[in-house]
C-alpha cells in the first residue's frame, strides 16, 4: 500500500524521496538542512513532490513538517493530482485531515479522468476519507461558490458521479454516505460503464447486493432504462447474478424507501435516526429473505436476519424487562421507541417508518406531504426518542418524579377518552400499518421506558392524507 517512486536526478534526491516514503523524519531534516530547496523538488517522471509521497504512504509527521515549512497543500503532479487526492486514493485518513486543515482545495480535477478527491475516495471505498471530505465541503468556500449538492454530484470526464463509482466498485458504506449527503440516486452516466446507466445498473452489473439494498432503500427506480433500453433486472440476469436479479425484478415486492424528502427526517437526532434506519434495514431484509426463499425454495441462499435471530435468541432473557415497556398502540407487538414531540404520542420505530413511507416520494419533484399523527391528526414536525425528555429530570428530581407519575392516571384517562371519540373512522391506517408492520419483525426499535409511563388505549384509525 502506498505510492511508489520514479527516478530522481541524483543520490541526494533519491535518498530524500526514500526518506519521505519511509517516514524517516530525522533523515529528512538532515537533508533539508543541507539543501532547503529539496522540499520543492519533484520526481522526474510523475513529478511527485515529497508531500505527495508522504501523503500517499500515510506518513503524517512528514506531511505536517512539509506543511509547516510552507509547502503548498495543493501542489500538482504531472497528472494534476494533489496530495489530498493521493491520500484519499490510498485511504490515509490522518494525512487527509491534515491537508484539509491546511486548506487543501477539494474542488480540483486531475488530468487522467477529470476526477476530484471525492471520486477517488468513493472509487477506492475509503468511507472515512469520504466522510472527511464531505464534512469539509460543508464549511469551505465550495458551498458558497459551487453549492454542496453540486459538489456531491460532480461528474468526471465520462459523466460518472462519485455515487456511480461507489456502486460499480461495490462500496455500500460509501453509497450510503453519498445518498445521505444528497447524491442523486437515479442520475444516468455519460460513457462510464454503459451509456445512460444509473447507479442501480452499475451495482447490478457487479452483483453488489449491499449497494443494491442501499440504492433501493433510497428510492432507486427499478424500471429506469439505460441507453440500450435495459432495466437493472436485465443487467443482473445477463451477468448471472440471480439473487440480485430477484430483488430487482419489477414484479417483486416494493421495498420500503427512506423518506428523505420529509423535512423532519433530515432534522432527526442521531439516536432517533439510528432506530428508524434499523427498522428500515430489518423490513427490507425480511422482504429480501422472502424473495430469495420463494426463488430458491430453500433457505441456503437467504440467511436469517441477524437482528431477528439475535432478538429471538434473547427473547427469554428480556421477557421480564419488556413486560414493563409500553407497547405500540398500532401494532401491539413492539415497544414504543419514537415520540412525536409536539403532541407527545408514541409509536414503535417500525410503525413510525411505515407512517412516513406510506406514500413513495415523487422522484421528479421530491415532494412529500408530512404525515399526520395517527392519534390526534396533528401534523408531525419533529420526532425524538421516546422517554428522552422524561429521563433527564427523573434522575435529578427523584421523589418529585414519582409524585408526578402518581398523578398521571388522570392524563392517561383523558387521552384514552379522546382516542375513543373518533373510533368510527381511521381504518385506512389500520390496514397500512398492518401490512407494513408485518414486514418489520419483532425486536426492531425496542427501547426500555419507565414502568410508570402513560398507557394509551388502542388508537382510533383514520385514513392517511
Amino acid at each position: 500500500m502506498g505510492h511508489g517512486l520514479s527516478c530522481a536526478r541524483d543520490g541526494d534526491e533519491h535518498d530524500f524521496f526514500r526518506a519521505a516514503q519511509a517516514g524517516d523524519l530525522d533523515a529528512l531534516e538532515g537533508l533539508l538542512a543541507a539543501d532547503p530547496a529539496l522540499a520543492r523538488r519533484a520526481t522526474i517522471y510523475d513529478r511527485l513532490t515529497a508531500l505527495h509521497v508522504a501523503a500517499a504512504n500515510g506518513c503524517l509527521p512528514v506531511v505536517s513538517m512539509f506543511l509547516s515549512r510552507g509547502v503548498r497543500p495543493d501542489v500538482l503532479s504531472r497528472s494534476k493530482q494533489t496530495p489530498l487526492m493521493l491520500a484519499a486514493m490510498h485511504g490515509q485518513i490522518d494525512c487527509a485531515l491534515a491537508l484539509l486543515a491546511a486548506g487543501a482545495n477539494i474542488l480540483m480535477f486531475d488530468s487522467v479522468q477529470a476526477r476530484t478527491c471525492l471520486h477517488h475516495a468513493a472509487y477506492n471505498g475509503h468511507a472515512d476519507c469520504l466522510r472527511a471530505i464531505l464534512a469539509a465541503a460543508r464549511t469551505t468556500p465550495v458551498t458558497d461558490s459551487w453549492g454542496f449538492a453540486r459538489f456531491v454530484n460532480v461528474r468526471d470526464e465520462h459523466g460518472a458521479t462519485p455515487l456511480h463509482l461507489a456502486a460499480r466498485q461495490g462500496r455500500p458504506e460509501c453509497v450510503h454516505l453519498l445518498l445521505e449527503s444528497g447524491a442523486i440516486v437515479s442520475a444516468p452516466t455519460g460513457s462510464y460503464g454503459f451509456p445512460g446507466s444509473a447507479p442501480l445498473h452499475l451495482a447490478a452489473r457487479g452483483g453488489h447486493m449491499g449497494c443494491v439494498r442501499e440504492l433501493l432503500a433510497w428510492g432507486a427506480d427499478r424500471v429506469q432504462r439505460d441507453s440500450a433500453g435495459r432495466i437493472a433486472y436485465a443487467v443482473a440476469r445477463k451477468r448471472g447474478h440471480g439473487a440480485c436479479a430477484a430483488l430487482l425484478n419489477p414484479s417483486a415486492a416494493e421495498p420500503m424507501v427512506w423518506p428523505s424528502p420529509l423535512k423532519f427526517i433530515g432534522e432527526l437526532e442521531a439516536d432517533a435516526r439510528a432506530l428508524l434506519e434499523a427498522a428500515l434495514a430489518e423490513a427490507n431484509l425480511e422482504r429480501e429473505n422472502k424473495i430469495l426463499l420463494s426463488l430458491k425454495g430453500s433457505s441456503k441462499h437467504s440467511p436469517p436476519s441477524p437482528s431477528s435471530s439475535s432478538s429471538d435468541a434473547g427473547a427469554g432473557d428480556e421477557d421480564d424487562e419488556e413486560g414493563e415497556d409500553e407497547l405500540c398502540s398500532i401494532c401491539f407487538e413492539q415497544a414504543c421507541s419514537i415520540e412525536v414531540q409536539d403532541c407527545g404520542h408514541q409509536m414503535c420505530a417500525g410503525c413510525t417508518l411505515a407512517l412516513c413511507c406510506h406514500s413513495k416520494p415523487n422522484p421528479t419533484t421530491l415532494t412529500l406531504l408530512p404525515p399526520a399523527c395517527p392519534f390526534c391528526r396533528s401534523c408531525i414536525s419533529r420526532l425524538v426518542v421516546a422517554g428522552s425528555k422524561a429521563k433527564g429530570p427523573a434522575l435529578v428530581a427523584g421523589d418529585d418524579a414519582e409524585e408526578k407519575a402518581a398523578a398521571s392516571p388522570r392524563l392517561s384517562l383523558r387521552r384514552s377518552r379522546r382516542s375513543r371519540e373518533g373510533s368510527s373512522s381511521f381504518k385506512g391506517l389500520s390496514s397500512a400499518m398492518g401490512s407494513l408492520s408485518s414486514k418489520i419483525g419483532r425486536g426492531s426499535g425496542r427501547m426500555a421506558v419507565d414502568s410508570d409511563a402513560l398507557l394509551l388505549d388502542k388508537p382510533v384509525l383514520h385514513d392517511l392524507p
